[in-house]
Parts: structure tokens; C-alpha cells; sequence
């Protein structure tokens, strides 16, 4: 029996979510919930394929790809079932992975991030293929690895389907984009993100006797001031200024009369499109270095796969816009803040956008999603589909 079977027709957002959210799948566990998605999608006649993909070191991560039709143009949604853990479930109001209806809110772990962005997709696109022939193809990218390393998810199944011959003209990705109300917001571009580790070396010794000790955290105070002042950059058309911040300091010292022999810093950096991450490493290491002087200093970068990049305004950006302005009688705001999401790695393949629930509750106690909202945004989802398979950008 299909997963589908169980639950009345026709499926409604609401349903799917529901169904979802009762998948415990906490990155990188499936837990049933992209099987879910396959039956359903191919239920309705499109070609569904679940792939998964490994590396050394990681975990194995499940993915989908699925596509009804075999013409362009082709729009696919992207999304990932993987959610981030739930924490103590005593705190919340409702078992997190019960999917709770209760005040006009469903409630759950991926309610917005992002199991009720993507069930509205999904129902979106089964109620459109069921209204009849149209020209071109619906596509589906879905991944479990969002929330964790993202090494086995969206950019190794891009790879494959392009692999296979499989071509995108355009993508919208169901993260929560929205602020204060539906649609506000369209993500039409992401910040890079860079983490650096900054280890101060000196000399461990008694405090009583410092001319024989050599503490790093004389340094401490010329390295934050390099690295705060001045500021990167002032911001560029689309973007606001690149920000970097210091997330931990720690010497490792739990003695009082001990002059600690390092001090360790981590930073993290969001930048804008005035930088590469090769660029703004070597920006930090002169600053750092400026800041030190001789004194002996490690500096290392985390490896990053977030690199900012920008859809530019044009047909396809206002093609969403208008949909969401029939939905919501509001026209929304194109915006490149917040967090990275998987349209950093589509944006090779395809223009892209973030465009999704209000944010307001993700990964956090109670996250919920209203059900005006996740109806609301079926019908922008929808009307996305009308206009792109009847003036195609």
C-alpha cells in the first residue's frame, strides 16, 4: 500500500505537512518521510527516483528528484524534509512530531523549516497536473542534508540529474523567507558565509611571575579591534555590509594564578558580493597579522560551500512578485539577508528564489505555521504555475 492511501483525496497542504511533520527526520534520518514524497508525487504520474548519495566522513543521506513532463520550460521547487532536532520535548506545547492542529496553527518540528513550505509546493503542483495538459515540466529537488554538512544533498543530486541529462530553467525554494506577513519577501540572492579559528600563542607561566610568562590575552584586545574596525565593506546595490562576528574566546583556563599559554577565537562572516571567500581570508590575515605584529599567531578557515550570489530583477523575479501580488494584494520586498539556504548550490544550474512561510518560529520551541498561511501559500505557488506555464519568463 502507498503511503498515500492512508489519507483522504483530494490532499490539501495542510495534509501533506501533516504527514510530514509525524516523519522524525532529523537530519540526516529519513525516517520514512522522502519515501512518503515519491509515492505520492508518482501517484500522480510524475517520474519519482529516490538516490542516495555518500561520502567519507559524512553520513548517508537520501534524496529525491521528480518530474512531471518531459518539455521546457522546466520549473522545479526545491526543498529538504530534514529538520533540526526537536530538544526537550516537555517544553513544547505538543509532541513535536505529532503535527498538531489546534488555534488556527499547525504545530511541529518543520511546521515552517521547511515540511509546510514544501507540502504547499507539492499540493500546488498535484492540483495543477490534475487540471490537464500544459507546456513544459514540473520538477521536484528535495533533499535530506539541508539542516546538516550539505555534502550528500542537493549539490551531489544536481550533479546527478544534470549528470542525466536533466535540465532547469528556473527554481523556487520553499525556505521561509516571510517576515512579518505571507509573501513579504522573495530571497533573490544569499550572503556568502565564512568561519575562521584564531589561535593567539604565548608563553604559560605563574602570574606572580610574567616577566617569565607571555599571555596572549594581551593581544586579545588589538586583534577584535582589527577585525571590527573599520568594517568590511559598506554594503552594495543589492546587499547590506558584510558583518563578521566573534562567536567564542577561550583560553582553557580554569586556575586563577596561571597565565594562560593561548587563546582561541572563532569568527564567523557574512558577506556580500564585493567579496570571494579567497579574497576576504586574505583580508583577515592582514588585519590579524597588522594587529600581532611577531607575535606567533594560527590562523585556519573552514572549508565553505556558501558563496554569495544574486538573481538579478527581470522576467522570472517578476513573474513570483506578480503571483504573490494576486495572492496577497501586497507586492513583496526582494531581499539577499538572513541565512544561506540550498539555493546556493541551484544557482549554477538555474535563476532561483527563496520564497516560503513566515519565519518567525523555525527551530524553536513550538515552531508552527499558520493554516491561512499554508493555504495561502498554495494559491501563490499555484498562481506561479499559471503564470510561468502561460508566459513563461
Amino acid at each position: 500500500m502507498n503511503h498515500q492511501d492512508l489519507m483522504p483525496l483530494p490532499l490539501t497542504a495542510l495534509d501533506i505537512a501533516r504527514a510530514l511533520i509525524a516523519f522524525p527526520s532529523v537530519t540526516p534520518a529519513d525516517a520514512g518521510a522522502l519515501p512518503f514524497l515519491r509515492d505520492l508525487l508518482a501517484e500522480a504520474g510524475f517520474s519519482a527516483q529516490l538516490v542516495t548519495f555518500s561520502a567519507p566522513g559524512t553520513p548517508d543521506v537520501m534524496n529525491l528528484y521528480a518530474r512531471f513532463g518531459t518539455a521546457a520550460p522546466h520549473l522545479v521547487f526545491a526543498g529538504h524534509t530534514d529538520v533540526v532536532p526537536a530538544g526537550d520535548a516537555a517544553r513544547w506545547r505538543f509532541p513535536p512530531f505529532s503535527g498538531e492542529v489546534a488555534e488556527g496553527q499547525l504545530w511541529g518540528r518543520g511546521a515552517c523549516d521547511m515540511k509546510g513550505g514544501l507540502a504547499a509546493a507539492v499540493a500546488a503542483a498535484l492540483g495543477f497536473v490534475a487540471k490537464g495538459a500544459f507546456a513544459g515540466s514540473i520538477g521536484f529537488l528535495v533533499t535530506g542534508d539541508e539542516e546538516g554538512p550539505s555534502v550528500n544533498g542537493t549539490v551531489k543530486l544536481l550533479e546527478w540529474a544534470l549528470a542525466r541529462g536533466e535540465r532547469f530553467d528556473h527554481c523556487i525554494v520553499g525556505e521561509p523567507t516571510s517576515v512579518e506577513s505571507l509573501g513579504d519577501t522573495i530571497k533573490n540572492g544569499r550572503r556568502g558565509s565564512l568561519t575562521g579559528r584564531l589561535t593567539l600563542h604565548g608563553r604559560q607561566g605563574h602570574v606572580a611571575y610574567p616577566q617569565l610568562a607571555d599571555n596572549p590575552l594581551r593581544r586579545l584586545g588589538p586583534v577584535l579591534a582589527a577585525l571590527f574596525e573599520p568594517p568590511l565593506d559598506a554594503g552594495s546595490a543589492d546587499f547590506d555590509p558584510s558583518n563578521l562576528e566573534v562567536v567564542t574566546v577561550d583560553a582553557g583556563n580554569p586556575a586563577a594564578n596561571v597565565i594562560p599559554g593561548e587563546v582561541r577565537l572563532v569568527f564567523n562572516v557574512r558577506f556580500n558580493d564585493r567579496w570571494t571567500p579567497e579574497r576576504l581570508a586574505a583580508e583577515i590575515e592582514r588585519r590579524i597579522a597588522g594587529a600581532v605584529g611577531e607575535a606567533r599567531t594560527t590562523l585556519t578557515f573552514d572549508p565553505t560551500n556558501a558563496i554569495s550570489f544574486l538573481t538579478p530583477r527581470g522576467a522570472f523575479t517578476g513573474l513570483v512578485s506578480s503571483a504573490v501580488e494576486d495572492v496577497t494584494g501586497r507586492r513583496p520586498q526582494l531581499s539577499t539577508s538572513g541565512g544561506t539556504s540550498d539555493a546556493r548550490f541551484i544557482k549554477a544550474a538555474c535563476p532561483v528564489l527563496d520564497l516560503g512561510l513566515p519565519n518567525a518560529t523555525i527551530h524553536a520551541v513550538d515552531e508552527r505555521a499558520a493554516l491561512e498561511d499554508l493555504e495561502g501559500l498554495t494559491r501563490i505557488y499555484e498562481r506561479v504555475l499559471e503564470r510561468y506555464f502561460t508566459t513563461p519568463p
